[in-house]
């Protein structure tokens, strides 16, 4: 079913940053022609560089609040796909550069939605926000797609900011264009190999393992929905591919794990120590103001309707991320391969499971 990408133009923005890396390193082995757009390389390592991304797309890079650009670019390469990802996406940055955040969450997302509206080609548009642009009150039985929005930080507001701000350019302008079609995404606590930003759990823990020193976490019994990098990859990818005939046109979708994957910080940290053997980690006391401590995702919409399922279990998904880095600071040099055997084991074992949108692909 992915095959559809074959020869395709696929625009990313944000592309260097880690889901916009991995996206593009399987759009790439899909045969797609890929173009990305970003403000430059987030970190240093970063996926995008020790993969050898920055081979496998044309690059643009500049500022996606800078409308002249982003306009120049989108008009020039004509894409049949754009995935939608730059932005600010760390809480604490959010707090300190509030204005950068919304500049960039919010204008960068005007800035896409007013060149996408005047498109002359036909063109399928995901924008990917994130779990946390829903008004978190601290339950269990997960957010849907139809639940309140909301954000008491930065971050967290613009991210519910932009989900109205797509709302109403959808439906005052993209609903009745037959050449445009266009979708929301939400998913949170994406985790894998190759993401090298500052205050995340497994990067911060990676790195203090790496020099074999104890990993300092600041809220263990926090629950999240954990999931591996390629499970909400392969969400936007099969949808994207539903949007070429007008299905779910102007819809959300939350992409997240079974219920046996949102676990709590320990539990994550305690499987990762299954591949980084005698490795320690300890709570110090430094918790983000309004931190949440339960963030769960109901997914019932994109199991029913898109038949999408995640693949990995917790144990598998904590594993493939833990022996990514071991990979990374062990034999470097291979990681290019190690990262293209992780696409095909997940694909393998979807197909295993049946999943639709394996059908086809071998």
């Amino acid at each position: 079913k992915l095959k559809i990408y074959k020869n395709k133009k696929v625009l990313i923005t944000g592309h260097t940053g880690f889901k916009g890396s991995w996206l593009s390193f399987w759009l790439h082995s899909l045969g797609a022609k890929v173009y990305g757009i970003s403000d430059g390389i987030p970190t240093k390592p970063s996926f995008y560089k020790v993969c050898g991304v920055d081979r496998l797309s044309k690059n643009y890079f500049f500022d996606i609040s800078n409308k002249y650009k982003v306009k120049k670019t989108i008009l020039k390469i004509k894409p049949d796909f754009i995935f939608h990802l730059a932005a600010q996406s760390i809480v604490s940055k959010s707090i300190k550069e509030p204005f950068e955040n919304w500049n960039t969450n919010l204008i960068g997302t005007l800035n896409m939605l007013e060149i996408i509206r005047k498109l002359k080609n036909n063109c399928s548009t995901v924008f990917i926000t994130s779990d946390k642009c829903y008004k978190n009150l601290e339950k269990i039985s997960g957010y849907k797609e139809t639940s309140i929005l909301g954000g008491t930080d930065p971050y967290s507001a613009s991210k519910a900011a932009i989900e109205n701000l797509y709302f109403s350019h959808y439906r005052t302008y993209l609903s009745n264009k037959k050449n445009i079609s266009s979708s929301t995404v939400r998913a949170g606590n994406v985790i894998g190999g190759g993401d090298f930003t500052n205050d995340r759990i497994v990067p911060d823990c990676m790195k203090s393992w790496k020099n074999k020193r104890i990993a300092r976490i600041r809220n263990p019994k926090a629950i999240r929905p954990w999931q591996h990098v390629l499970e909400p990859i392969s969400g936007y990818l099969w949808l994207a591919c539903n949007l070429k005939s007008k299905k779910f046109n102007g819809q959300s979708f939350n992409f997240g794990p079974k219920k046996s994957g949102i676990k709590n910080v320990s539990n994550l940290l305690n499987q990762m120590i299954v591949v980084w053997k005698n490795m320690k980690w300890k709570k110090i006391d430094n918790k983000i103001k309004n931190e949440t401590n339960i963030l769960v995702l109901n997914c019932k919409k994109s199991n029913k309707q898109l038949h999408w399922y995640p693949v990995l279990s917790f144990k598998e998904m904590s594993e493939l991320t833990a022996s990514w880095y071991y990979q990374f600071n062990h034999n470097k040099k291979k990681i290019f391969d190690y990262t293209s055997s992780q696409i095909d084991h997940y694909i393998k074992k979807a197909s295993n499971k049946n999943i639709l949108w394996t059908k086809n692909e071998n």
